[in-house]
């Protein structure tokens, strides 16, 4: 590896996931003004809209969507223009 070019400020981080407030903890470098106290330990807090303990990928809760139905509400709204 080259010296000089990796980041030297690895720690350890929480990061929260603000959808269903789960939090885990692990070694980062983004830097961050808010912290958490986990366990009696205060760490740098970084939050997230999604993480993977509530992306539906998953958790196995995706949702279903009706392509045909938006393709045909399409065609139809937008036939009077046909000619």
């Amino acid at each position: 590896m080259k010296k000089g070019i990796h980041p030297e400020n690895y720690r350890l981080v929480a990061f929260k996931d603000m959808s269903n407030e789960d939090v885990f903890i692990t070694k980062s470098t983004a830097d961050t003004n808010e912290t958490l106290e986990v366990e009696g330990v205060e760490y740098p807090l970084i939050k997230l809209e999604i993480s993977r303990s509530s992306h539906p990928y998953y958790t196995g809760k995706s949702k279903l969507v009706d392509t045909a139905g938006r393709i045909d509400k399409f065609k139809n709204k937008y036939a009077k223009f046909k000619k």
